[in-house]
């Protein structure tokens, strides 16, 4: 349940960041919305007693340079990663986007192979069914691709290193401190983007203000929370199904709250893509039972 709720959040996320776009500029979306991420984070690191990684045998100075370098580097490409999804949101629908975005999950294994992280069939097979769901919706009967898909598609590619570096960086540092560093990261370099790019207005911000606290305390604090504590408990095939209905969570909000509508070709594409990305997830563990999933590896919780 706590799954199903996590993926009905960050589904309804991309419906909050796309509202958000009428009102503000997306670096200063992401700059707010990051920056109540990384507080919503404080409490529950101050509340936790023990350390989940090996580095607290280190001496303090070296934790302390650990984590905040790897905090910067994965802030860094989290700031990347949002930034071309949230500048796709505004000329693309919540739905594309969440489909889009999704396809990380058949990324990662790829990019994996430069690591010598060795994948399945069922990824191949995930991939070309996800290439062609991704044809049928974005790309029209002209050969063409709108700007909003082609940002969220990159963006993709991006979530996709960023999961590999959480990857790596998680055995080093414990996950909420991490988290709540590179949310501080991407919050300030965000909002220098704005800074240069955008206008800021207070009187803009207040009225934005239910998308951006949608997308600062729900989506990212308290959703990546619910995460953490549920994986904790939870068969990696079921998380794989749950996490994958984000998608289609915000096909729905958008449908529902922004009246977006698919045709029949994008619908196909949609179908095609969710496909993918649950044999990509799922082919290992159907076959070998036994095979568990990092919960790290196997969604970003960050990317909302």
């Amino acid at each position: 349940m706590l799954l199903f709720l996590t993926s009905f959040i960050w589904g309804l996320g991309f419906v909050a960041q796309r509202v958000g776009m009428d009102y503000v500029g997306p670096f200063t979306f992401n700059s707010i919305r990051f920056a109540l991420g990384s507080l919503v984070l404080v409490p529950l690191i101050l509340l936790r007693k023990k350390p989940q990684v090996s580095c607290h045998s280190l001496l303090p100075f070296m934790r302390f340079r650990i984590k905040f370098l790897g905090g910067v580097l994965a802030g860094l490409v989290l700031f990347a990663a949002a930034s071309f999804q949230q500048m796709g949101l505004v000329y693309t629908t919540a739905g594309n986007a969440g489909f889009i975005t999704g396809l990380y999950v058949v990324i990662v294994p790829i990019l994996g192979l430069i690591f010598r992280q060795y994948t399945n069939a069922g990824t191949w097979i995930g991939a070309f069914l996800a290439a062609a769901g991704l044809y049928l919706l974005c790309v029209t009967e002209k050969l063409t691709v709108s700007l909003g898909d082609f940002l969220v598609f990159v963006g993709a590619f991006l979530w996709a290193v960023h999961v590999l570096i959480i990857g790596w960086l998680s055995p080093k540092i414990e996950s909420l401190k991490l988290a709540s560093i590179q949310f501080a990261v991407c919050s300030i370099l965000s909002l220098i983007a704005a800074v240069i790019t955008e206008i800021i207005t207070l009187q803009n911000i207040y009225h934005g203000a239910i998308p951006i606290l949608y997308g600062g305390l729900l989506s990212v604090g308290i959703a990546y929370t619910l995460q953490v504590v549920a994986q904790k408990n939870t068969h990696p095939a079921h998380a794989a199904i749950l996490l994958s209905l984000e998608a289609v969570f915000a096909a729905t909000g958008g449908w529902l709250i922004l009246d977006e509508t698919f045709s029949t070709r994008g619908m196909l594409g949609c179908a095609l893509m969710l496909t993918g990305m649950l044999l990509s997830q799922l082919w290992g563990m159907l076959l070998e039972p036994r095979v568990l999933i990092n919960q790290n590896n196997l969604d970003s919780p960050l990317r909302k």
